[in-house]
């Protein structure tokens, strides 16, 4: 074990605390945080028109229609939504003009989405948009950039208002943009959304198998067991898919039809983070009942927290990071309730992710709220904590004897 944590912080830990800490990596991740609210706000209408309770459906009949508007001007404007915020969030990073270049960063989206007759195609403002928006974004920030530093902008007298003087500024590097991309889809013809979704087609595909998902686990808990937060660095990478997928299957659930995906949005922070990553709530329940005070301690301490989906207390305060004991059961949590929760999802026993729910929705109403009201899925969520508690018990009754070990020895020197 020493010698794998000795390999993970000698060759894994450096590049991969660059990939997290870098600008464009933090800005796309922000900006697509942006669209968390927003999903939220239209799961919560999509579950009021589709209550399963006795009757309801009949009740609501005449104004169901009604309730899945907000559902459909959240989820097919997701696209909008993360353009706008990555180009806001990465200017903030590099200091550069935010509004304007969120709205560069949206226009040329738009000109992106005009079909070969030159009218704007809508279909891709959804989910199926998101790598088109963070590409282009990135792409207009960096001609802002570029510009500024090169000082290629127009300068207005000093007497001119700021507001007008800062609209010039941005023409040059705005035009330029609007050129290029103007170029590629009107003159030349070229499809940028087709051609990117067929280079991310491979990861697309690998996070919807149960092969993809698990080797996907097992690197994010090896990140976070050497201290690395392993979904601030893999989370650019992967969350637009995961995202795509959740829109996918909110429209199949809409229509009534079957829920396509698996692997959604919210299947990993639910279904398999009960507690927090590597399904610590059945360490804290452990801890609350420990032999030794300070486990004890810091169980009852943790337990409202983990409650609600926040284990740093007990990631870093067992601690769990870079130590060999806890490390087993973190990463062999996260993965048994991967395997497990994807074969019940593949054999029909437990709905699918279709909603967007808060992170910090506690285990059982988050399973039963994420799949639309399943109540099997809820007494799975109930279940998972019972083997993470049964997973961790080994290994916490090691850690637990060497610790009253160790205070007893420190009692008789």
């Amino acid at each position: 074990m020493d010698a794998i944590v000795d390999f993970v912080n000698k060759y894994l830990v450096p590049p991969l605390v660059k990939v997290g800490e870098e600008k464009h990596m933090q800005g796309i991740r922000d900006g697509i945080m942006l669209t968390m609210p927003f999903t939220i706000i239209g799961s919560i209408f999509l579950v009021l028109a589709s209550l399963p309770i006795p009757g309801w459906s009949d009740l609501i009949k005449p104004f169901a229609s009604k309730l899945l508007v907000p559902v459909s001007v959240t989820f097919d404007f997701m696209s909008i939504i993360a353009v706008l915020g990555i180009g806001y969030n990465l200017a903030k990073r590099y200091d550069q003009d935010k509004i304007l270049c969120a709205v560069m960063s949206l226009v040329g989206f738009c000109i992106l989405q005009m079909t070969p007759d030159y009218t704007l195609d809508v279909g891709m403002f959804g989910a199926k948009g998101l790598f088109t928006a963070i590409i282009v974004a990135l792409f207009c920030v960096e001609v802002e950039k570029f510009f500024v530093k090169k000082d290629i902008v127009i300068h207005m007298p000093e007497n001119v208002p700021q507001a007008i003087a800062g609209s010039f500024e941005g023409l040059l590097p705005l035009g330029f943009s609007i050129l290029v991309l103007w170029f590629i889809r009107i003159v030349l013809g070229f499809d940028v959304n087709s051609f990117i979704t067929l280079l991310f087609k491979p990861l697309t595909f690998a996070l919807n198998s149960l092969a993809g998902i698990l080797v996907f686990q097992l690197l994010r808990s090896l990140l976070w067991c050497v201290g690395i937060h392993g979904g601030a660095v893999l989370g650019p990478i992967v969350d637009p898919v995961l995202l795509q997928f959740l829109a996918e299957n909110t429209k199949a659930f809409m229509a009534g039809q079957a829920i396509p995906h698996i692997v959604a949005n919210g299947f990993l922070e639910f279904f398999v983070f009960v507690g927090g990553g590597g399904a610590t709530l059945g360490l804290v329940l452990l801890m609350m009942r420990s032999k030794d005070e300070g486990l004890r301690t810091l169980g009852r301490l943790a337990f409202p927290s983990s409650l609600f989906e926040i284990n740093e207390p007990v990631v870093f305060g067992v601690p769990i990071v870079l130590n060999p004991i806890m490390m087993i059961p973190y990463i062999l949590g996260n993965l048994l309730l991967t395997l497990f929760t994807y074969l019940l999802m593949a054999a029909n026993i437990i709905g699918r992710p279709v909603v967007t729910v808060p992170w910090t929705m506690p285990p059982i109403i988050s399973h039963y709220l994420l799949t639309g009201g399943d109540w099997r899925a809820a007494v799975w969520g109930a279940i998972e904590i019972v083997i993470s508690v049964v997973i961790y018990y080994p290994f916490f009754k090691v850690l637990e004897k060497q610790r009253l070990e160790k205070d007893a020895n420190s009692e008789e020197v």
